[in-house]
């Protein structure tokens, strides 16, 4: 049985994202066969192209970790109707310097949870654009805009019942994309 280790990016910082809390959800719902690794995008200087000769320690770590990956997860909150600053510095970062594009290749998937109706409908739409720009193959559907309200978690964090079953597919899927693209 072939191994994978997943790369992820959660685009939230704040301690009680929900966005963390989802992703560290979605993990439980990988096979075991699935391994994965939450890269640390917060402790990433503001990316500026005169540091690409000579890139910072947490960035080369995080393109080390990027690049020892099969895949990606992003599970990402909305700011201002698009993706966090922090994502887009990640992004930035591990794709430069031109040539050197760490993200090139890796399939990815793209999810999100808001308090919002829409949960994160625009900023996995900018989030997918990047993307499709850095040579990721990202999954198309299942779309998971996920609303965050009472009941999407357990007390344990994990997913509650109401939600497993849809977010069990869309794991089932990501693992069938990553498989078929690693």
């Amino acid at each position: 049985m072939a191994q994978y280790q997943i790369a992820v990016v959660v685009g939230s910082l704040r301690k009680d994202s929900f966005n963390r809390k989802l992703a560290n959800a979605l993990v439980k719902l990988a096979p075991a066969e699935f391994t994965f690794k939450f890269l640390d995008i917060g402790s990433l200087p503001l990316y500026n192209q005169d540091d690409d000769a000579n890139q910072a320690e947490a960035v080369k770590r995080m393109k080390a970790d990027i690049t020892a990956s099969q895949g990606l997860l992003f599970v990402t909150a909305e700011y201002n109707r698009s993706m966090p600053g922090v994502l887009k510095n990640a992004l930035d970062h591990a794709s430069r310097p031109y040539g050197q594009n760490a993200w090139a290749g890796k399939p990815a998937g793209v999810i999100g949870a808001s308090i919002g109706a829409i949960g994160t409908a625009l900023a996995q739409q900018h989030l997918r654009n990047v993307l499709a720009y850095l040579d990721a193959p990202t999954l198309g559907q299942p779309e998971a805009f996920i609303h965050a309200k009472d009941g999407l978690f357990n007390d344990d964090d994990s997913v509650g019942a109401g939600s497993k079953d849809f977010l069990q597919g869309w794991m089932d899927a990501y693992v069938a994309w990553v498989k078929k693209h690693a």
